[in-house]
């Protein structure tokens, strides 16, 4: 494979949450594990009944609030017992763990785009820790030149502000960055408004497939065929 010298698209920036992992089914995995242990532990209400109340805090609070479990044994009895939140986290953190694996080909990609020359990032609406955490388990977190989160600036995807930090922490105008993300609405919308290029990940869990190509620059099916995307767009800029 044969790398352009000259490049226009110098940086890679993406989303991490079912774009680099699947976080959706590692979610609804680590919830169905969590709402059985602790009914296992003595909670009289079935699997199906705890995960609705389960969602339901996630609803109004977040998908990352980390005390989803208090508040819905508070709900459903008044009182947090010991033996059965022990039994959800357990059981949660170990479903969790088993299912964060990076999407196939998703560490040969950044390799690849890193040997490149290209600088990488992360923007992710999740709080600091979480992405960390997230990253850390999937063994990406060398691979990054910088990851900005929700933390860093108060406000989430299609905001300007996360997308700027990272441009300005890596050193790149918008017109020299690809932005990779499921999210239309996030993602895509807010790096095209600062004029980014953009590639939908169609891979990712619950992406919406019905917008491209009307709204992304290109879509992948595959994490791994975005470079050659990267070398199609520098190898027409050249010429």
């Amino acid at each position: 494979m044969n790398i352009p010298k000259h490049s226009n698209i110098k940086g890679v920036i993406f989303d991490l949450d079912n774009t680099l992992v699947d976080f959706t089914v590692m979610k609804e995995a680590a919830v169905e594990a969590a709402a059985l242990a602790m009914m296992d532990a003595g909670l009289q209400l079935s699997i199906d009944e705890i995960k609705l109340k389960i969602y339901g805090v996630y609803e109004i609070e977040g998908i990352e609030f980390q005390n989803v479990f208090d508040e819905v044994l508070h709900e459903i009895t008044g009182k947090v017992e010991p033996k059965i939140l022990a039994a959800g986290i357990v059981a949660y953190r170990r479903a969790r763990e088993a299912m964060l694996v990076p999407y196939p080909h998703a560490r040969n990609t950044l390799v690849t785009l890193i040997r490149m020359g290209l600088k990488t990032a992360v923007v992710s609406d999740a709080p600091a820790l979480q992405a960390w955490l997230r990253l850390r388990y999937l063994q990406l977190d060398d691979l990054f030149n910088t990851v900005v989160t929700f933390d860093d600036t108060g406000e989430r995807k299609p905001s300007p502000k996360p997308f700027l930090l990272a441009l300005n922490i890596l050193g790149l105008e918008a017109a020299e960055t690809v932005m990779l993300g499921d999210w239309i609405e996030r993602d895509i919308v807010g790096a095209k408004k600062i004029g980014m290029k953009t590639v939908h990940a169609r891979y990712g869990e619950g992406a919406d497939k019905k917008k491209y190509p009307r709204i992304a620059d290109a879509a992948i099916d595959d994490i791994g065929d975005l470079v050659d995307i990267v070398m199609k767009w520098n190898t027409k800029d050249i010429l």
